[in-house]
């Protein structure tokens, strides 16, 4: 098996087990996943209670910019077997997967965790994905902090 790259925007569950079996070749030694999940309860900023969180992205620009963050995690570490990054949509209860980025290595030493954390903060940055936080007091669209650029 080559070295495989997954971008994709979804709307059913994620199977965590069934991405560990894509993201495995023979030489794979170490896999490396970030899993974002919806919070019941956020403590930072300003403390309140999530009932769910609504995703909207639009899928092609979306899953355009995701494989633009694999391209750069393979010229920044050029071992990585296989990569994935996919983000969920819809309506999402506390304690789902969100949003995954892994990263596949021959070996943990390979920069294999700092692949898949620079995926998720370049995700973060560049992927046009809304998120709508429902919760006893009302809706509320999230803001980013990303702002396009030219080159974008």
């Amino acid at each position: 098996m080559q070295n495989q790259t997954i971008c994709k925007i979804v709307e059913s569950e994620i199977d965590l087990d069934k991405l560990l079996e894509e993201l495995t070749q023979n030489t794979t030694g170490a896999v490396v996943m970030f899993t974002g999940l919806v919070r019941g309860i956020t403590e930072r900023k300003n403390p309140h209670e999530t009932i769910q969180l609504e995703y909207e992205a639009y899928q092609p620009m979306a899953e355009k910019m995701m494989q633009r963050v694999a391209d750069e995690i393979r010229l920044k570490w050029s071992n990585i077997e296989t990569i994935a990054i996919i983000q969920r949509i819809g309506r999402l209860n506390p304690g789902k997967p969100t949003v995954i980025i892994a990263c596949s290595a021959a070996h943990r030493d390979t920069g294999v965790f700092d692949a898949a954390r620079y995926g998720i903060d370049r995700l973060k940055e560049i992927v046009p994905v809304w998120k709508m936080e429902i919760g006893p007091e009302g809706d509320a669209w999230i803001e980013g902090d990303y702002i396009p650029k030219s080159n974008d």
